[in-house]
């Protein structure tokens, strides 16, 4: 199967803008994987592992995003999760912050190819954008161990900024690491991805009192 069709088999009927999303994710992972032949985004290339993986895994929690105007997407790397919650979220503003340049120009390309307006790409670095833009969501995923994500972050959550954290099934270290900040941890959503491929937590960081 192609990324098109794996994606039609994973996502759920229920997805919102749902043939949007597979038109779209699916041009971007074939974007994604003509890249690779020079620039190392992913290693996950198979149209089953790149569908559930990087696509799934990151609309899976789309309903937590929802009510945000923005979004900021730190670390986003070849686009993920920012690219495809703006495809399920066509009414809520995405930064896309890459520091890395060759990556966030070929993010910026995917996004102009795909036609997101939703989507800003920036390369600056992502707590400089977060100052400028006071983005109502920091959202990341694989990017930082959360004390440093903390460190980075930490004086925007008690502005009122919440941090949205893609996670593995073992998140109760990083729950007593956010209290030892003084911060309010919380697991929203835990999930298993299809096909034996992983357990996953989103994990909501925000100041006390918020």
């Amino acid at each position: 199967m192609g990324f098109e069709d794996e994606l039609g088999r994973v996502l759920p009927a229920d997805l919102p803008n749902r043939e949007r999303v597979i038109t779209g994710a699916a041009r971007h992972l074939e974007l994604i994987a003509g890249a690779n032949e020079y620039m190392n985004l992913t290693r996950i290339t198979s149209p089953q592992e790149a569908a559930i993986k990087h696509v799934l895994d990151s609309v899976a929690p789309y309903r937590w995003f929802g009510r945000a105007k923005l979004v900021l997407d730190a670390g986003t790397g070849a686009g993920f999760p920012g690219l495809p919650l703006a495809l399920v979220l066509p009414e809520v503003k995405f930064i896309l912050c890459e520091s890395t340049g060759k990556k966030a120009r070929f993010v910026d390309a995917a996004v102009e190819e795909i036609g997101l307006p939703n989507v800003d790409v920036s390369s600056d670095r992502a707590e400089a954008v977060a100052q400028a833009r006071r983005p109502d969501i920091i959202t990341a995923r694989a990017v930082a161990p959360l004390p440093k994500l903390l460190d980075l972050f930490g004086p925007f959550l008690t502005k009122g900024t919440r941090l949205l954290l893609y996670k593995g099934p073992d998140v109760e270290s990083e729950l007593q690491q956010a209290q030892q900040h003084r911060f309010m941890a919380e697991i929203l959503e835990q999930y298993e991805l299809p096909e034996a491929m992983g357990s996953r937590t989103l994990l909501e960081v925000r100041a006390q009192g918020r």
